[in-house]
Order: C-alpha cells, then sequence, then structure tokens
C-alpha cells in the first residue's frame, strides 16, 4: 500500500469524520440510493425463501435447523432470520426490502471500520463506494439474497474480531470471532473464504506469513469451511439439481470459464453499466483460440502484480479472485444453468478491488484542495448512487425486471418463461404464450415452459392442445410433481376423470405437502362421487394452507353433503373470512344456511353477495326463494324478476 499521507494534507481530512457521522452517511445514501426497492414486491425465488406456512411453528424452526431439505438451502440462520421477520411483518414486502438494505447498510460500516482496522487508506471511501456501487444492486434488492446482505454482516464481524485477536491474542476474542464465523456460515457458504482471506491480509501486512502465529489459529475455520462448502455442494447436487448435460463441463472448460467470469467482474466493478438479472449464458470452447485470452491474461496480470511488488493491489487481486473461487466454475452451482455470472455472485468478492480503488482515488485526491477533494468524491458517490437508483427501479415487480431483463438479453429463456408466469397470474393469460413459445423455441428441452404452457391453453379452454404439452414436460421431467397436477386438471376438463385421478395421485406421491394437488384430486373424487375421500383431501390441503378458501369452502360443501352442518359450520365461516370479497363464498354459504333452515342468516349471505356485485343472477334467485320463505312475498317477487332478467334460476 502507499505510505499514508502527511497529516496535514487535504486526503488526511477525506471522511476522516466522527464515526456516528460516517454511519449516519452511509445509512442515508444507501436508504437513498436503494429508494424503489422499499415499495416493490417479492420476485421470482422469494417464495422459497420467505417462510412457507408448514414451517412457521416453533416446529418448523426445529426443521430449519434439523431437517436438511426442510428448505431450499441448508441455510439455517438465514432461514430462521425469515421465519422471525415471517413473525414481524407477515406478507408484507416492505420489511423485507428495509432490512436487506439496513443489513446492507451496517455491512459497508463494517467494510469502514475493517479497512480502517489494517490502516488501508480511503477505508471510509471504500465503505461509502461499496454502499452505492450497481452491483450491489441485485443483492440489496432481491429478498432471496438477504444470505448475502446477513452473511456479509457476520463476515465482517469475524473479520473484526480476529484481527483484534490477531493484536491481543485473547482466547475469548478468539472463540468468539469463532462463533461468528459459524453463523457466517450458517448464512451462506460462500463465507467459508474468510480463513484464506486474512492470510492474504496478514501477508500483506507483514511481507510473509508465519506458521505458528497466522496459519495454525485458522486451521479450524478453514476446517469449518471446508465442511459447510461440502454441504453446500452436497445440497446443491441432491435437493436443488445441480447435475445433468448442463454442468458437464471438463476441466478445461472450468479453467477457461474462471478466467473469463473473473473479467466479467471485474469490468462491471469498473464500468458498472448493462447489469442485467439474468446474463447470457456463454458456450465454453477450448477449440476457439479467443475464448483463452481470459485466462491467459489474468495469470499475466497476476504475473505482472507479483514481479510489480505492490502488495496492497496484489492483495486486493488476491482477495478479489479468492472470494470468487466458489463461483468461478469448479464447483456446480444451480444458477449455471441459466448463466455462469450474476451480479450478486461478487457481492464480497467486489471488496478486493474497491479497497485498493478507494486508496489510490485518495491519493489522487490528497492532490487537489479540500473543496476539490470532497466535490470530486461525491461526484463519483452520486453518479454510482444514481445508477442505483435506476437499477433498483427495474426490481420493483416480477414484470419490470423481466421486461427490462429481455431488453438486454432477448435469449434469456428464463425470462421468457417467468414474464409469461407472472402474465398469467396477473390474469394476462393470451400475453403469456407467446413468451412460453418463445422460450421452448430457445430451449426446447425445458419442461417448466411445457409445464406452464399446456396449463395455461387449458386455462384458456383448450385442454385438447395443452395436453401434448403437459405429457411432454413430464416425458422431460417424469418426476414433476405439477406437471401431474396440470395434467390432471387437462383430463378433467375433456372428460377424463379416472385419468386425472391418476394423475392427482402421482403428483401426490412426489409431493405429499402439496395442497393444490389435494384440492384438485378432492375436486375429482367428489365429482365421481367418492364424497367422503374427497373431503380428507379438502382437509389436508387446508393443514398445509390455512389461507386456502376454496379448499374450506369445499371441505364445507363436502361435509354438508354427508348431513354434517354443524361440522360444515366453522369451514364455511372461515371461507368467508378468507375471502370476504368472493360473490361463490357468500352465496354457497347462503345455500347452506337455507338448507339448515336458518332463512335470516342466509338472507344476509345473499345481500352481501349482491352488494359485492348487483348484477349476480344466483344471488337474486336464492334470496327471492329464502325471503319467500320468511313471508317476505313482495321483495322476493322483485329479486325473482331479477334474477329471471339475468338469466338465472
Amino acid at each position: 500500500m502507499p505510505p499514508p499521507p502527511a497529516k496535514n494534507s487535504p486526503s488526511f481530512e477525506l471522511f476522516a469524520w466522527r464515526p456516528r457521522w460516517i454511519v449516519a452517511l452511509i445509512f442515508g445514501v444507501t436508504l437513498l440510493a436503494y429508494g424503489p426497492i422499499l415499495t416493490g414486491d417479492f420476485i421470482w425465488d422469494d417464495a422459497g425463501h420467505v417462510t412457507r406456512e408448514d414451517l412457521r411453528s416453533f416446529h418448523g424452526l426445529e426443521r430449519i435447523w434439523f431437517e436438511v431439505g426442510a428448505t431450499q438451502q441448508y441455510y439455517p440462520l438465514l432461514h430462521s432470520a425469515f421465519w422471525l421477520e415471517h413473525h414481524l411483518w407477515g406478507d408484507a414486502p416492505f420489511g423485507y426490502h428495509l432490512l436487506n438494505c439496513l443489513l446492507h447498510a451496517t455491512a459497508a460500516c463494517l467494510v469502514g471500520w475493517v479497512l480502517q482496522r489494517v490502516a488501508v487508506r480511503g477505508a471510509w471511501l471504500a465503505a461509502l463506494l461499496f454502499a452505492v456501487h450497481p452491483v450491489c444492486v441485485e443483492t440489496v434488492a432481491w429478498v432471496t439474497e438477504q444470505k448475502n446482505t446477513l452473511s456479509a454482516v457476520f463476515y465482517l464481524t469475524a473479520a473484526l474480531l480476529y484481527l483484534k485477536f490477531d493484536t491481543d491474542r485473547r482466547g475469548a476474542r478468539y472463540a468468539l470471532a469463532t462463533f461468528v464465523f459459524a453463523l457466517a456460515l450458517f448464512s451462506k457458504t460462500v463465507t467459508a473464504t474468510l480463513p484464506a482471506a486474512l492470510l492474504v491480509i496478514f501477508w500483506w501486512k507483514r511481507g510473509r506469513l508465519e506458521l505458528r502465529r497466522d496459519v495454525v489459529p485458522l486451521l479450524p475455520w478453514f476446517a469449518l469451511a471446508g465442511a459447510a462448502g461440502w454441504l453446500t455442494a452436497w445440497v446443491e447436487h441432491k435437493f436443488i439439481g445441480a447435475q445433468g448435460a448442463e454442468f458437464s463441463l471438463t476441466l478445461l472448460q472450468r479453467c477457461l470459464l474462471a478466467g473469463r467470469i473473473a473479467w466479467f467482474y471485474f469490468g462491471k466493478v469498473i464500468w458498472p453499466v448493462d447489469l442485467c438479472f439474468n446474463y447470457p449464458r456463454w458456450s465454453i470452447e477450448p477449440g476457439v483460440a479467443w475464448q483463452w485470452l481470459f485466462s491467459l491474461g489474468a495469470l499475466a496480470v497476476l504475473a505482472s502484480l507479483i514481479r510489480w511488488k505492490r502488495r496492497g493491489v496484489l492483495a486486493g487481486a488476491l482477495f478479489f479472485g479468492g472470494t470468487l473461487v466458489p463461483a468461478l466454475g469448479f464447483v456446480n452451482v444451480y444458477p449455471f444453468l441459466f448463466s455462469f455470472v450474476a451480479d450478486h455472485f461478487q457481492y464480497l468478492a467486489c471488496l478486493g478491488l474497491l479497497a485498493p480503488i478507494a486508496a489510490g482515488l485518495t491519493t489522487l485526491l490528497s492532490r487537489l484542495s479540500v473543496a476539490a477533494a470532497y466535490g470530486g468524491a461525491a461526484a463519483l458517490l452520486a453518479v454510482l448512487g444514481v445508477l442505483t437508483w435506476q437499477h433498483s427501479a427495474t426490481y420493483r415487480n416480477v414484470t419490470t425486471l423481466y421486461e427490462t431483463t429481455l431488453e438486454k438479453n432477448p435469449g434469456s429463456w428464463l425470462s421468457h418463461n417467468n414474464l409469461a408466469e407472472a402474465l398469467a397470474s396477473a390474469g394476462q393469460i393470451e400475453e403469456a404464450i407467446p413468451h412460453l413459445e418463445e422460450a421452448l423455441r430457445l430451449r426446447p428441452d425445458f419442461p417448466e415452459a411445457e409445464n406452464n404452457l399446456g396449463h395455461d391453453l387449458t386455462l384458456l379452454g383448450r385442454p385438447l392442445e395443452g395436453i401434448p404439452h403437459l405429457e411432454r414436460a413430464l416425458r422431460l421431467a417424469p418426476r414433476f410433481a405439477q406437471a401431474h397436477n396440470n395434467l390432471g386438471i387437462a383430463f378433467m376438463a375433456t372428460g377424463r376423470a379416472p385419468e386425472g385421478i391418476e394423475q392427482f395421485e402421482q403428483a401426490l406421491q412426489l409431493q405429499p405437502a402439496y395442497p393444490v394437488a389435494h384440492f384438485n384430486l378432492g375436486l375429482a373424487l367428489a365429482r365421481s362421487g367418492r364424497t367422503e375421500e374427497a373431503i380428507s383431501h379438502f382437509e389436508a390441503a387446508v393443514k398445509l394452507d390455512s389461507h386456502y378458501a376454496e379448499a374450506e369452502l369445499n371441505w364445507a360443501i363436502g361435509l354438508m353433503l354427508t348431513n354434517r352442518f354443524p361440522e360444515a359450520l366453522p369451514h364455511f365461516e372461515r371461507a368467508v373470512q378468507l375471502d370476504p370479497t368472493s360473490v361463490d363464498n357468500q352465496v354457497t354459504f347462503g345455500r347452506a344456511l337455507a338448507g339448515a333452515g336458518r332463512f335470516d342468516e342466509a338472507i344476509a349471505h345473499y345481500r352481501e353477495a349482491l352488494r359485492l356485485n348487483p348484477e349476480n343472477g344466483a344471488a337474486h334467485f336464492n334470496l327471492a326463494l329464502a325471503l319467500r320463505q320468511v313471508g317476505r312475498s313482495a321483495e322476493a317477487e322483485h329479486h325473482a324478476q331479477e334474477a329471471q332478467r339475468l338469466g338465472a334460476r
């Protein structure tokens, strides 16, 4: 690192404020730069991280820690945090987004303290650059990536504690640092690179490493890191699906890939434009000469830095490359199916570049007046902050995110499929179809798109067209429970009830905790006259999803049909409570009450249905019947006429 500036030079004053002011500045600029995400929705994969209903109890918390596979990845501290957050603010996205911003700001402050501890020039400038740099947007704006911000806080805290231990060698401090490092690993195992990063720091500070002083105390950390890394790789392979032809790369291909990935991330830190949620997936061809330039160039730069003997810059490069190791292609991670690079993969690694950049900028600014130095730093931070604000705005909702992604990467089959899902969820099924067709053109063997296309065609009343797509989805992925469920729906729509029931049963064999499949099987059984069997599946659906209004309603109907009105009553009430704006729920409950002779209560529900929709013929017709039963013939006649006008009976 360059020598420290003279005490009276302008750079000595640059961001050398009282800690509370610089911390306040970091939190302020972070919340300002990331303002657009605070009102954003959940996006892709967030549902796999925000705590599922079956994990929201204390037993669910136990499963998070002791049942590998209960959560998408075995990051128990992360999912414990999500568990707590759900109990604090439920499914409201604002709380999750705000916490992610605050965790990122906290991590930025810790960056400043760590760099200050090891006497890196421009430590707080580096912290501010990290706080507002656009490459961090994907991490901060995406609730799923709370794993990054949370683990970064523990990673940097553990680093700070260990650096203090390196000075005083107190056993209690070492134990605390080790405990915090374990918390980092339980949040995300990319933090496994910390012990190697600490060795780089010690080498930079002292010019050499001592076995007893520097290496031996970190051996337990390396053991923890290795165990956590092995477990994560196993979970990625067994539960997430990081296997198959797309991951079958030779060692030579992986070496070429590593060089290209490193240069890609370097370029995005230096020139953060055209950032994208889903970058194109490269084709790695050892026989193409220019593809060797990335790895050879990286080796040449590393050799030059060693020859140049500038330990500070070399240390930064080693930290950058070393922290990227889990994402360089030597181990399989599921996102490689879509792209070999993603901005969130370099969240911690970019510090290896930002620290020497901040040190170099501080040296340059030292040659200017105080006003010019602060003005130059403020201008740089403002530009980065504006870019971050603009990029954050693309994460407001899934539609905006994928439309923006497709503008930059039209060949993203993932984005076409996910945009189609968002459009279908919003009721724009016709608009979804072309995106699914394009996804299948780009990636013909794409079972998720085949499944979505088949189901959307069924929803459009074209099940005969949808069935071949659903069957192809199952040929590509025979254990695809959702495709079995959707094929069952299509079979039911074409009158093939036995085949529909068989598909729902197969879906549940593959995924027993699948409330929608339980509900659909219940409907199919009820329509086949097997009401008692249907009731058990409606009950199972409700137990798996306590907010499933349709399942509650059909559970109640099944109980009514088997002459158990007292048992049905609370389920009717719960269905109406869950979806009070449903006209069908109000009318159905009214019919059940009328059938039990409770006409006044039935009338109230029919009136509520008409308040919600004055043109509902069924509500008018049933209200007329109930009014006649209580002797209000004149009023009944009015509603009977309305029902006749609307063609209801």
